[in-house]
């Protein structure tokens, strides 16, 4: 599509702590509020209420910074939040009854961004492994848990974060049954580990580029290198929202498809990181933000520096990242399944097709202008382990966990 033209920033009083609302972007109109957690991947949906974009299409939108991905998910059931920047594999996971009351639906009306994830690690793993290099990783862990319960963390069970850091240890040969895995919110990764309760952990940035800098820990390998361009955040909608209010809905997908173009300008990416690093939002540095924003990463330990080049976080990549796959919710539940969340196969087609509004983010695309990839229920690679999942096939997909 053409060049999307974007709004000069409305102001907006952004003064709420964790779980209040923030500032609407205009006066009309009923209100719709929209949760984020503080990571770097809310940009979308702070930049479509910083810049106007919401305002421009005639929205009253509020954004609500939420404590954690159980808040968001508790209120997007109740209502109390229309919306949100969420995880991913949260609507399979909560109506799997993974991590929430089996049936409760939750839709995923479209991708917000791919990539940018990582797992950090706790400098006594430093000298034991290689950055981007699982070798050496399983014994690490058998030394190191000899003297101690090793513990990693994750930001909500059957999350995006969640699956990385299992798919990871698998990949690196650890038993996942001689270590701990806890939930911890995004923003208090870096405390607990500084603290001595976590030895790893996978989250969404900035949060590991600020454990680099508080030297507390380092990057051994970026979510990108478990799977380029892997799904990550998606707007996720209330069902009764979704309903009642589609024609909203679709305003809300093309003001935050407009954010989410702008923000792969990485020109725009100076102050997108600014803007979102305000204490309103996700409260962190903007140099630490910007820096892996743009594919720049610090790492730690003794591995200098090193630049990703076409797979830093994405937000559009012309219409490929927002594109809802239901493959991949099928991928999602298929892990679920493999590392003990659940003891049988669900229906993995029919949640998809219940879960995920592909029929509407195609409806928006079109009248964007924007493409819509066509290449949904294909086979594809998880780059880690090389392992190929066939979405049609699903029972056949999923590796064994290597001991």
């Amino acid at each position: 599509m053409g060049v999307v033209t974007i709004l000069n920033s409305c102001s907006s009083n952004t003064t709420a702590a964790d779980g209040t609302a923030l500032a609407g972007d205009a006066p009309a109109g009923k209100k719709i509020t929209l949760g984020i957690i503080p990571l770097t991947d809310c940009a979308p949906l702070v930049i479509a209420h910083e810049k106007g974009i919401f305002k421009k299409y005639g929205l009253n939108v509020e954004i609500s910074k939420e404590a954690s991905w159980a808040n968001v998910r508790d209120k997007l059931l109740t209502g109390e939040l229309d919306g949100a920047h969420c995880l991913f594999g949260m609507p399979f996971s909560v109506y799997t009854g993974v991590s929430g009351k089996a049936g409760s639906e939750m839709q995923i009306a479209m991708m917000l961004n791919n990539n940018g994830q990582a797992i950090t690690l706790s400098n006594d793993f430093c000298g034991k492994v290689g950055f981007q290099n699982l070798d050496g990783m399983a014994a690490a862990v058998s030394a190191m848990g000899a003297k101690k319960e090793l513990t990693f963390a994750m930001t909500y069970p059957g999350g995006t974060h969640d699956i990385w850091l299992r798919y990871y240890l698998a990949a690196a040969g650890v038993d996942q049954q001689k270590v701990r895995i806890i939930t911890i919110p995004p923003p208090q990764m870096v405390a607990n580990m500084k603290v001595g309760n976590m030895d790893g952990f996978c989250v969404g940035e900035p949060w590991n580029q600020v454990a680099v800098k508080q030297n507390i820990g380092f990057t051994h390998l970026a979510s990108q290198d478990i799977w380029k361009n892997h799904p990550e955040k998606a707007l996720v909608v209330n069902k009764q929202f979704s309903e009642g209010r589609r024609e909203d809905l679709k305003l809300v997908m093309k003001a935050v498809l407009e954010a989410s173009i702008w923000l792969d300008d990485l020109k725009n990416r100076g102050e997108a990181a600014e803007i979102i690093g305000r204490q309103s939002y996700v409260n962190a540095p903007a140099n630490e933000i910007e820096a892996r924003l743009l594919g720049e990463y610090d790492l730690g330990c003794d591995f200098g520096k090193y630049t990703y080049k076409d797979d830093y976080m994405l937000y559009h990549n012309k219409g490929m990242v927002n594109f809802p796959r239901k493959a991949y919710g099928i991928w999602y539940m298929n892990q679920y399944v493999r590392f003990g969340y659940l003891k049988d196969a669900p229906d993995y087609k029919a949640i998809a097709d219940k879960l995920i509004l592909q029929d509407l983010y195609a409806e928006v695309a079109k009248e964007m202008g924007i493409a819509v990839p066509e290449d949904d229920m294909q086979p594809f690679t998880i780059d880690i382990d090389k392992s190929t999942f066939d979405p049609n096939s699903p029972g056949a997909g999923a590796p064994v966990a290597k001991k």
